[in-house]
Parts: structure tokens; sequence; C-alpha cells
């Protein structure tokens, strides 16, 4: 299996479904014309038949697919990562990758009469003890979590020795805004400059300042589109909310506004 075989489905799930719910369209191929057309506005172009050929060999079949990394950084962006080592970092894809693992062995086992063991546990050094080990403790949390649901906001502890600390993992339960996106953080990040509130993964994930005003229309913009005006200058947003730099409200976009703030602008 690829190293970053989970990695690279979870990352092609989640743009999925993020185009899903930007697009008008509700079939496959709408949603992804959506996505190209997107990606070209504000991003690098990628074809919408390019994404179906990795979507339906990496996430329907399971299959690698050798995706290059400017690709996969693009991708990235479009969700609110800078790179795809960034998105690779989030806890939720650590996660993925545990559970998308003890899947495999599970399968394995179950199918198998004679416990076969998966091929990538022989290459990383596990034996039969350590699979059983690994399977025990992640059936185990879960029945654990399933009666301790009060404790989930608990900082949450590694497992000694099994990714090589024993040091307590933080969750990072707040965000700041950064410009032109919320990025996530440590509540007790102590850092002056950064404004901290709780995490709201929705406006997390969806709510961008657009960088490039000069790139909407009333055709892709109208519709999809906020706005917010404050001394004269006027900023364009994907999400509905508030300005994090004003704290205004914003306005659904209008024609009018569009073609006078937005678009290429004549000297």
């Amino acid at each position: 299996m690829s190293k970053f075989l989970p990695q690279k489905k979870k990352l092609l799930e989640d743009v999925y479904e993020k185009a899903s719910n930007e697009a008008t369209e509700s079939s496959f191929n709408g949603i992804l014309l959506h996505l190209e057309q997107i990606l070209k506005d504000e991003h690098e172009s990628l074809s919408y038949k390019t994404f179906e050929n990795y979507y339906k060999t990496i996430v329907e079949k399971e299959e690698d697919y050798n995706i290059k990394k400017s690709i996969l950084d693009n991708l990235c962006q479009y969700l609110g990562y800078d790179t795809f080592k960034d998105y690779c970092s989030e806890w939720k894809t650590i996660e993925y990758t545990i559970q998308h693992t003890i899947s495999k062995i599970v399968i394995t086992i179950i199918n198998k009469p004679i416990l076969a063991m998966p091929e990538f546990m022989k290459q990383n050094g596990f034996g039969m003890v350590e699979v059983t080990f690994v399977i025990l403790l992640l059936t185990g949390n879960y029945a654990f979590s399933n009666t301790q649901g009060k404790n989930q906001n608990q900082e949450k502890s590694t497992v000694l020795g099994f990714f090589g600390s024993s040091e307590p993992v933080k969750e990072k339960k707040c965000m700041y805004w950064d410009k032109f996106e919320y990025k996530i953080a440590d509540c007790e990040d102590d850092r002056p400059y950064l404004d901290l509130k709780p995490v709201n993964f929705k406006l997390l994930k969806y709510f961008k300042k657009i960088n490039r005003k000069d790139t909407l229309t009333v055709d892709n913009a109208l519709g999809k589109t906020w706005y917010s005006k404050y001394n004269g200058n006027v900023e364009f947003f994907t999400m509905d909310g508030v300005d994090p730099e004003t704290g205004k409200e914003l306005d659904q976009s209008t024609n009018h506004m569009i073609l006078k703030y937005a678009g290429v602008q004549e000297e």
C-alpha cells in the first residue's frame, strides 16, 4: 500500500464534499465541473476528468494513483491549507490513517482462517502480539468513549511507545483570522497578536476572503458570495457571516456591487 494512500483518499473525499456543498448541480459530473471552474478561478486549473480519474481509482477502488505534489498542494489550498504536508499534519488525517489501517487488519483476519499478517505490518516490524494489541487498543478505546463521553473535552494522551511519545497531546480547540481565512490553534497560544476564538469547523473550512476580486463576475459570484464595505473599501467572502477585521455583518453580493467593486476594474 502506498505510504500516502489513506491521506490522498481522505483529501479527495474532503474536496468532493466541499464542492458538492457549493455546487448548484447534484450530479457527480455537475459537482466536478463546478470544482473545475473554482480551481481555475481561484487556484490552479485541474480538469474535471483528471479529478474523476483520481477519485474513482483512489476512493472507489482504493488503488494508488500517482498525483504530483503541486496538484496535491493545489487541492489542499482549496480546502484552506497551505500544502499537502500541512493537511496531513492535522489530527483528523492521523486518525483517519489509523482507522484505515485497522480496517485492513480486521478484514485480513476475518477473511483468512490462517491469520495472515498484512504486508505493511511485516515491513514495519509488527508481530502478532503488536497486531492484537492495536486491535484491542482501538476497540477498547471505542467502548470506553461510549461510556465516558463526558471526558471527550479533556486532553488526550498518546499510547506509550506507539507513536514514539508519552507526552499528552492537546486538542486544538481555538482558531484565529489570518488575513484571508481562519486557522486552527491551541487555545493556550499566548502570542499577543492572535485574537483567538472557539473553533467553528464550518467557518474554518468554508469561510474565506476572496483575494482575487478581479476573477469575480455576475455569473460566478451572484448568489455565491457576500461582501463587506468599510471606509469605501469592499471585500468579498465565500460565506455569510461577519467580517473578522471590521466586525460588520456581511451582505449578499448584488449585481451592482459585483460590477462596481469586483472583476477587472478600469484604470
